[in-house]
């Protein structure tokens, strides 16, 4: 490990989420790079990998992460997963009594499990690069340099899952520690008996066998962390892991003081076999889980790509150089593990990072610990530009989009921003215009990438705090991640000098840079304020009675509102901004 690692522990609490977690587990994955003689990098990977050791002495390299889903959500993938199996390790010690043994077939594997299995295997692939990290062949062979570039060595191949993800493990592309999965039985993944659908239903189940099972885990990985900084959290927003979400990061405040806590909380845009009821409960599940998930963590930004959290969204996100289905969990998950990858980059950068604890404060003032983001996936720079030159086409409006369903209202208020620009190596910060060219705009006549990007922004914000970093590593989008790019994409996601001869190939995009943001605004007192407004806009004991018979006190949900609408008082702007007509008001009367 790295002398003065400030570690993360990461937990994943939902199908959805352990879908995007495992998109951005494969995007940390191709990160990492064993090699001596290589300069250590811009990104600093033991903060959220441990290193581990098989039982032959072999070294491994896993994710510090706790995943918990519902029964039958694993598909091919073993709880305690393959990494110290017997049959991987001759050196374990292995049983010689009898044996009497049930088979039952397993799912069918995909093509890119299929070839992750031969990889695994030691056996020479002809078509596949998966860019392997030493993460993924330490499981059967020493940590060597040798062993890294054998695999390196790889063509890269061009999956197309969209057919064949039905669960998250259908992608998942490392290996994980025997204590990272954590499958809870009393709910089933699939079916329509015994299923994990209310807030209370979630609350209900962190006791007993469940509570203790994460106590040992949680006690496994922070006991081996040297200089914990944190928790960081992705949980299910929409479904009964927003009730369990809200127990764990309870008990992580409660037994874990002075340690960060971030937590995103996760939805889908569309859930599958969905029916009006359904979709009310995801609405109170949503509410409940904004309100109790933002009280118990340091700070909570939720993170979707519907055009909404309510009954009536408008429609999903679009980019402009992604050609993505939003009905695919496994395309809006690449999405949201892209932006994730940039905007959890100031803890995990290896000079000048960040902690949690830092980031929070900065961004939750006043008890405003509800935040949005926003990402420009890709950022549109072009190949052989400069910073400047992708800026000024934005004059007039930021390249980014909404990944929280909240959108900016325009009025130049913020209360404070971090923003993160990922991915521009081998792109130029500033201008280089020949001595004595006046330069065509403001932008290209500074001196730094930072200046660049403040200035530009401040033009938006000009009297707003504003956090920024610059991370010149791109995200390396290795197989399986989904192929959506518009072909006016290089192979490093940088966009073409020259359009492409019409009918020429279509190379994959292999890394993106990404812009984000993470904002506390006035924006969001009034996206509270209307979630608030539509769940005190009928009677829950008419229209889902079901809801409370699950165990929830109609008090306690009644107190919760009353708390929802305190916080979103919390980010009026009264200093005489920009305001839009709301019913607020005369609630507030």
């Amino acid at each position: 490990m790295s002398e003065h690692c400030r570690e993360l522990i990461t937990l994943q609490l939902g199908h959805y989420s352990n879908f995007v977690g495992t998109h951005w587990w494969n995007l940390q994955d191709a990160s990492l790079f064993y090699d001596p003689d290589t300069p250590l990098g811009e990104i600093q990977s033991d903060v959220v990998f441990r290193e581990g050791q098989t039982s032959g002495g072999h070294v491994t390299y896993t994710p510090r992460l706790i995943a918990m889903d519902l029964k039958g959500s694993l598909g091919n993938l073993r709880q305690e997963g393959s990494l110290y199996d017997p049959g991987k390790d001759t050196s374990a010690v292995t049983w010689e009594g009898d044996l009497m043994m049930h088979k039952e077939s397993p799912p069918q594997k995909n093509s890119f499990l299929e070839d992750l299995d031969k990889l695994d295997n030691g056996e020479i692939l002809a078509e596949a690069d998966f860019s392997t990290s030493h993460s993924q062949c330490s499981a059967s062979a020493p940590l060597t340099v040798d062993t890294v570039n054998n695999q390196l060595s790889r063509l890269q191949k061009n999956y197309r899952l969209e057919g064949s993800v039905k669960v998250w493990s259908d992608f998942l592309r490392i290996h994980l520690h025997p204590r990272t999965i954590s499958v809870i039985h009393q709910y089933n993944h699939d079916g329509d008996a015994h299923r994990l659908e209310a807030f209370s239903q979630g609350e209900a189940l962190l006791q007993g066998s469940v509570l203790e099972d994460l106590e040992d885990r949680l006690h496994f990985f922070v006991e081996e962390c040297d200089y914990l900084q944190g928790f960081q959290v992705f949980c299910d927003l929409a479904d009964g892991f927003s009730g369990l979400g809200s127990k764990v990061t309870e008990m992580l405040q409660d037994s874990y003081s002075g340690q960060g806590i971030l937590t995103w909380g996760l939805a889908p845009v569309n859930h599958p076999n969905s029916t009006p009821m359904k979709d009310l409960y995801h609405l109170l599940n949503c509410t409940l889980g904004t309100m109790h998930l933002s009280s118990h963590s340091s700070l909570f930004c939720p993170m979707t790509l519907r055009g909404g959290l309510g009954l009536r969204p408008t429609s999903p996100v679009t980019f402009p150089y992604l050609n993505y289905d939003p009905s695919l969990w496994y395309h809006s998950s690449a999405i949201l593990a892209l932006a994730l990858d940039a905007l959890t980059m100031p803890c995990r950068l290896r000079n000048n990072s960040i902690p949690m604890w830092q980031l929070s404060e900065t961004l939750a003032v006043s008890g405003r610990k509800v935040v949005s983001a926003y990402g420009a996936v890709p950022f549109p720079m072009m190949h052989g530009g400069s910073l400047p030159d992708a800026l000024s086409p934005f004059s007039r409006t930021l390249p980014w989009k909404p990944l929280s369903s909240c959108s900016e209202l325009g009025d130049g208020c913020c209360y404070g921003q971090w923003t993160t620009l990922k991915g521009y190596e081998g792109q130029r910060l500033i201008s280089s215009l020949p001595l004595g060219t006046p330069p065509p705009s403001p932008l290209h006549s500074l001196h730094s990438g930072e200046d660049v990007l403040a200035s530009y922004l401040s033009s938006f914000y000009p009297n707003a705090p504003l956090a920024l970093q610059l991370v010149s590593t791109p995200s390396k989008l290795t197989a399986p991640f989904p192929q959506m790019f518009n072909p006016t994409l290089d192979t490093n996601g940088f966009l073409h000098s020259e359009t492409p001869p019409a009918g020429s190939s279509v190379l994959p995009v292999l890394s993106a840079p990404v812009l984000t943001s993470l904002q506390s605004s006035p924006a969001l007192g009034f996206w509270l304020s209307d979630l608030h407004r539509v769940v005190t806009s009928f009677d829950i004991r008419r229209v889902a009675p079901s809801f409370l018979s699950q165990g929830l006190e109609e008090g306690d949900y009644r107190e919760t509102l009353e708390q929802l609408k305190l916080l979103s008082r919390l980010y009026r702007n009264d200093s005489g901004g920009t305001t839009r007509s709301s019913s607020e008001d005369d609630d507030d009367d």
